[in-house]
């Protein structure tokens, strides 16, 4: 996985400031992190690429699926380019990661009931290239994404 350039210190203070304030203007993140319009402006379009997708903040079931799931997959190797493609078909995988370990795949997904995680699960395993795959249903969130701590972390004038 690529490794993109470190955030700096005036980086961080703006994340932290857009995290409490997500709709600041630029006006009003500058004055709030002590610099220019125009710095805050360029460094916010640096930022921007960087930042990731906007999706990750709609919520699955805002959209009407409220269950999520994590299928662990094993895969035939010479197969895991198109496996990817092929799970990138299906609406409701919302993300794969790679693995190391016994299983190749976790894959993410979202479903309305338990009828629809049935077929799903049956997709999943009927991709050619899967041999064998294990199902959890989640059931409940306990730690919810967050970066912040990470964020704060950075500007510890202790951390590396």
């Amino acid at each position: 996985m690529p490794t993109a350039e470190p955030l700096d210190d005036v980086d961080v203070r703006l994340l932290l400031a857009l995290r409490e304030e997500p709709r600041a203007t630029v006006v009003a993140l500058a004055e709030r992190v002590g610099l220019s319009r125009n710095t805050v402006q360029a460094r916010l379009a640096k930022l921007e690429p960087r930042l990731g997708s906007f999706e990750r903040r709609i919520d699955p079931s805002t959209l009407g699926y409220p269950l999520t799931a994590f299928i662990t997959v094993q895969v035939t190797q010479q197969h895991l380019d198109r496996l990817a493609d092929a799970l990138a078909e299906i609406p409701e995988v919302v993300e794969v990661f790679g693995l190391t370990g016994e299983s190749d795949l976790l894959v993410r997904v979202v479903a309305t009931d338990a009828d629809q995680l049935y077929r799903i699960a049956g997709r999943v395993l009927d991709t050619p290239g899967v041999e064998r795959t294990h199902f959890s249903l989640a059931m409940r969130t306990l730690v919810e994404y967050r970066l912040t701590p990470l964020l704060a972390d950075k500007l510890r004038p202790d951390a590396e």
